[in-house]
């Protein structure tokens, strides 16, 4: 794939997935411009905030004229129902409903032809663990906010929304019940979701708009129940469950 003289924008560009993907855009030519509320050598802002959000689309107007690819990657707050305040729980909404939909609108007149945007959701747009509420909705949020803009959009942009599940963002090589309990066998890394986004913006995906990809090692495709399949279900002190592969009884447990 040749990137070459593409204008890419990556949201939450900084470090982990985000990162990763701005590092293979740029090893394939593109000009990648990044936004993210960490310091660097970056556009630094928080994308929660309005203002931010129109100086940034404006400065990448003024500088490079058009975009060619919209990554909606910036990470929500992630708390739960006991502790999450309204505020917070708007936060999280801003940084990862709000902020993918209004940057699609600013940059809407500028999208070069053959555009496209692809959303970061989550595998925790379908399945979730306790107190995880903002960071849930604001996944399931922008899943459903791509099939919206891909019709919106129909013609001019494809948008399509990636759903990683365990992404360790620093490689870790993980063994036992950690890499047996995924139907691919390992735990992911930055770069299988990298990997996507770069052929959804690629001409090879050229008739795929408006669909959701789900990259978690099979896992969301797996039925699992007490003592059925080498599965048992341990409970702990506070009440919480857990499943753990028969083979990994004995060895480490894993939440």
């Amino acid at each position: 794939m040749d990137f070459k003289n593409k204008i890419v924008i990556v949201t939450g560009g900084a470090q982990g997935i985000g990162r990763c993907i701005a590092e293979e855009f740029e090893k394939l030519g593109a000009t990648v411009c990044v936004i993210d509320k960490q310091q660097g050598d970056h556009f630094v802002g928080d994308l929660a905030d309005k203002q931010v959000l129109e100086q940034f689309a404006k400065d990448v107007i003024e500088k490079h004229g058009h975009v060619d690819y919209l990554i909606n990657n910036a990470l929500p707050l992630m708390k739960g129902i006991n502790e999450c305040s309204y505020e917070e729980f708007q936060y999280a909404l801003s940084v990862g409903v709000t902020a993918p939909f209004y940057l699609a609108k600013l940059f809407a007149p500028h999208f070069a032809n053959g555009a496209a945007v692809v959303n970061i959701s989550s595998s925790r747009d379908r399945m979730s663990q306790p107190q995880t509420e903002s960071y849930t909705a604001a996944k399931g949020g922008i899943a459903a906010l791509t099939h919206a803009l891909a019709v919106s959009l129909a013609g001019k942009v494809r948008v399509n929304s990636i759903s990683p599940g365990w992404i360790d963002t620093a490689y870790t090589v993980y063994e036992g019940s950690d890499a047996i309990q995924q139907p691919a066998g390992r735990v992911g890394n930055p770069l299988d979701i990298a990997n996507m986004v770069l052929f959804l913006c690629s001409d090879k995906a050229g008739f795929i708009t408006g669909e959701n990809i789900c990259i978690d090692g099979g896992m969301t495709r797996q039925m699992i129940y007490h003592g059925d399949n080498g599965w048992t279900l341990n409970q702990t002190d506070n009440g919480n469950h857990h499943a753990v592969p028969l083979s990994a009884i004995g060895k480490e447990a894993f939440t």
